[in-house]
């Protein structure tokens, strides 16, 4: 059985100081919750990585950090490599998010090389996927997870995609409100599992963890949850507040497969 994954994208929000006292809030709240039902991961923003870890250190939250560089280290101004992550006390960290794609020029072959170094240095990436509403529309929605993932996760073996979550976000429910239906989810989530069992093995395919991500919320937690291929969320707004976070962490605990 899959273990549930609940992370939280804080994006480009919260100081220093904001992290520490929501990261002691989600701690408070979260603290009776064993890691034996759902994973937890907040993902703050490089600057208060540290901190942050400091915060949740010793408790059932992990820290993941929203992208990362290929190289080890060098001169690449404004960029952070995997090794510092580990330094800081990250064990997760998201790659290939839509955000990044659309503003920053992300590719597939990026997102490649950075899921690789993350896998070399025991990180374990959220790789995104996903689909924008042009392409749903146009009746494109499978063509673009299929070169997502298989570009992703060119030349990995399988013992290596088996360590890999992958994060299903539809572009267009990102930021706006708007959710897949559950059987919208559903039904990406099983081609995604599906493409990866025919690229590797029915193992591989059944072990790896998929998550949605598009305006999750409380209220839509339990019904996306419950899909069978749905294995957590990526949460964005909701989780900037710990008492929505909190409550999507709970609820999804509370939903058995």
């Amino acid at each position: 059985m899959r273990k549930l994954i609940i992370a939280g994208n804080w994006k480009m929000y919260k100081t220093i100081g904001e992290t520490i006292e929501l990261a002691n809030a989600l701690k408070r709240q979260l603290y009776d919750l064993g890691s034996e039902t759902v994973d937890i991961v907040i993902c703050p923003p490089f600057t208060s990585l540290s901190e942050a870890a400091e915060v949740v250190i010793e408790s059932n939250i992990a820290l993941g950090a929203q992208d990362m560089y290929w190289q080890e280290e060098g001169a690449f101004t404004g960029e952070v490599s995997a090794p510092m992550l580990k330094d800081a006390g990250v064990k997760y960290v998201i790659i290939g998010h839509s955000e990044r794609r659309q503003f920053f020029s992300e590719t597939n072959d990026s997102v490649n090389k950075k899921v690789k170094a993350a896998l070399n240095y025991g990180l374990i990436p959220i790789m995104c996927v996903g689909e924008s509403l042009k392409d749903r529309e146009a009746g494109l929605t499978f063509k673009v997870l299929e070169d997502h993932v298989t570009g992703g996760l060119k030349d990995l073996g399988p013992e290596q995609v088996e360590k890999i979550i992958i994060a299903y976000e539809p572009v267009w429910a990102i930021g706006t409100g708007k959710t897949a239906t559950p059987a919208q989810a559903q039904e990406a989530h099983k081609f995604i599992r599906d493409l990866v069992i025919k690229l590797y093995n029915k193992q591989t395919g059944e072990l790896l963890r998929i998550q949605y991500g598009g305006s999750v919320k409380p209220e839509n937690t339990k019904e996306l949850m419950g899909q069978p291929d749905v294995d957590g969320a990526l949460v964005g707004g909701a989780s900037l507040k710990a008492d929505s976070f909190s409550s999507i962490v709970k609820s999804s605990s509370e939903v058995k497969k």
